[in-house]
């Protein structure tokens, strides 16, 4: 059995990127309240290794206000094409302010303006609101690099068990677990 779960993600996601026909990256984020109403969303992995999985968002959104309340999240692989999926649970901490600024400039111009003209998760009267916050933002903009919003930011889950899941026949799936142990990782099975 390996002992070291990033070497099967990084395996399982290289097969993934051969497979998927469309964001191999894409995970669901499960967050929740600090009353524990849960809410779930996909976004996109941006950055992985044994310091965690990394994803993008505005601070400010409906995730960023239950991350502020409740770091502890869920994140969940499905990749229908290999019959596989990949739970991974534990806490979540901002990355660095270097970390989001390099990630923010290599997004795309149109990327980077949508970030400062969203109001992400707060109600919108019309899609011609939104449309026109963009058109103002680009002509701010005009002729400089756009800077990455103050809230936009960077979150780091750090895994604490990670789950990886196989498809079997007559539903004799196969479940291995690893769970954090120390600066190491237990490994084990679960009935499906």
């Amino acid at each position: 059995m390996a002992d070291d779960p990033f070497l099967l993600f990084d395996s399982w996601l290289a097969e993934a990127k051969q497979s998927e026909p469309n964001d191999p990256e894409a995970m669901a984020l499960a967050t929740s309240t600090r009353e524990g109403r849960p809410s779930v969303r996909m976004v996109l992995l941006k950055g992985h290794g044994p310091a965690g999985f990394v994803f993008y968002t505005n601070a400010d959104s409906r995730k960023g206000g239950d991350l502020a309340d409740n770091p502890h999240v869920a994140l969940l692989f499905h990749w229908k094409s290999l019959r596989r999926q990949i739970r991974i649970e534990g806490p979540v901490a901002e990355v660095s302010d270097d970390e989001a600024d390099a990630y923010f400039a290599s997004r795309s111009r149109d990327s980077q303006l949508g970030a400062h003209a969203s109001l992400q998760s707060r109600p919108l009267d019309q899609r011609a609101t939104f449309e026109a916050r963009f058109e103002e933002v680009k002509a701010r903009f005009e002729g400089q690099d756009v800077p990455r919003p103050a809230r936009w930011t960077g979150f780091r889950v750090t895994p604490e068990q990670i789950e990886f899941w196989s498809d079997r026949a007559h539903r004799l799936h196969e479940r291995r677990l690893f769970v954090r142990d120390g600066q190491g990782w237990s490994e084990g099975y679960l009935y499906p």
